[in-house]
C-alpha cells in the first residue's frame, strides 16, 4: 500500500510543480511588457532573461547532481540547440512585444502542432490520420484567432509568433537526441552559458540608461525566466509528459489575468474560439502519442 501513495505523491507534485511553472513563464511575459514599457530593447530583455537565470540553474545543479556533471562530451550539439533556442526565444519575445499577452500565448501553443510535423519529416516518425487531423485543427484554431488579412492583431507578430514555435519545435527534436547522452541539468546550463556571449554583444550594442524600476523588472524577467525553466525540467522529472504537459495551458488563464489587470485588456472573442481549438489539438496530440508509446512498451515487454 505504500507504494502507490509514494508515487501518488510524486504526481502530484509534478502537477503541482508544472503549474507553478505556467504561472511563471506568464508571470516572466507580463514583465517582459512592462520593460518594454519603461523603454527597455528587445536585445537587453534577451540578454538579462539568461544572464540572472545563469545562477538559479548553476545553484540548482549544486544543490542536485552537482557541478561536476555540466561535463560533455557534445560541446557542437550545445552549441546548436544554443543557436536554435536563442533565435526561438528572440521571436518569442518579439511576440510577447508585439500581440497583447493572451494572443502571445495563445501562438505559443502552435509548439505541439510543428512538433508533429518535424517528428513526421525529419525523424521519420510514423503519424497517422489522427495526428494529422489534430495539426490541421489546430491551425485552423490559428487562423480563427489571427484572422489574417483583417488587421485583427499585428500581422508581423502572427509571423513572428508562428516562427517562435516552429523554432521551438525544432528545439524540443534537438533535445530528444541530446537527452540521449546529456543529462537535463548539463543541457539547461550550457544554453543558459553559452547564449550569454553573443546577447552580451546584443546588449552592448543597444542598451541604453533606463530608471531604477526598469532595470528592476529587468532583473526580474531573468529570475522568474530561469525559475520557470527549471520548474518545468523538474516536472519532467517528477511525473509523465502525458501528465505534465497539459498543465501548461493554464498560462491562457494567468496571461488573461495580467492583460485585464495590467494592461486593461480581455482577450476578444475570435482568441475565446480559437484558443480552446488550439489547446484540444495539442492536448490530442500528447495524448495519442501517449498511448501510442504505451502501445510499443506492452509489445515489446510481451515479446521480450
Amino acid at each position: 500500500m505504500v507504494a502507490p501513495i509514494e508515487n501518488n505523491d510524486r504526481i502530484l507534485f509534478a502537477v503541482a510543480i508544472r503549474l507553478a511553472s505556467a504561472a511563471l513563464f506568464s508571470s516572466m511575459t507580463a514583465l517582459i511588457k512592462l520593460a518594454e514599457a519603461g523603454g527597455a530593447h528587445l536585445a537587453e530583455v534577451l540578454f538579462f532573461r539568461q544572464t540572472f537565470a545563469l545562477p538559479l540553474v548553476a545553484l540548482w545543479i549544486a544543490m542536485g547532481p552537482g557541478l561536476g556533471s555540466i561535463r560533455t562530451r557534445r560541446f557542437g550539439a550545445h552549441v546548436s540547440r544554443t543557436v536554435i533556442g536563442l533565435l526561438s526565444m528572440c521571436f518569442m519575445f518579439s511576440t510577447i512585444l508585439l500581440l497583447p499577452l493572451a494572443e502571445s500565448t495563445t501562438m505559443q501553443f502552435t509548439l505541439p502542432i510543428f512538433a508533429t510535423i518535424l517528428g513526421a519529416l525529419i525523424l521519420r516518425e510514423p503519424t497517422g490520420w489522427h495526428r494529422w487531423a489534430a495539426v490541421i485543427a489546430g491551425f485552423i484554431g490559428v487562423l480563427i484567432v489571427t484572422q489574417p488579412g483583417t488587421g485583427h492583431i499585428a500581422s508581423l507578430g502572427i509571423v513572428t509568433g508562428l516562427l517562435a514555435g516552429l523554432l521551438s519545435a525544432s528545439v524540443s527534436i534537438l533535445l530528444r537526441q541530446i537527452s540521449r547522452t546529456e543529462s537535463a541539468a548539463t543541457i539547461v546550463f550550457w544554453f543558459s552559458a553559452l547564449s550569454i556571449p553573443p546577447l552580451g554583444i546584443a546588449f552592448a550594442l543597444f542598451w541604453q540608461p533606463h530608471s531604477l524600476s526598469t532595470w528592476l523588472l529587468l532583473v526580474a524577467v531573468g529570475l522568474t525566466g530561469g525559475a520557470a525553466q527549471l520548474c518545468m525540467t523538474a516536472a519532467l522529472r517528477a511525473g509523465p509528459v502525458s501528465l505534465v504537459v497539459p498543465m501548461d495551458y493554464t498560462g491562457l488563464i494567468w496571461a488573461a489575468l495580467y492583460g485585464w489587470l495590467l494592461f486593461g485588456a480581455l482577450p476578444d472573442a475570435a482568441t475565446w474560439l480559437g484558443a480552446p481549438v488550439i489547446i484540444a489539438s495539442g492536448l490530442y496530440i500528447v495524448w495519442r502519442e501517449h498511448r501510442l508509446h504505451r502501445e510499443r512498451t506492452d509489445r515489446a515487454v510481451a515479446q521480450g
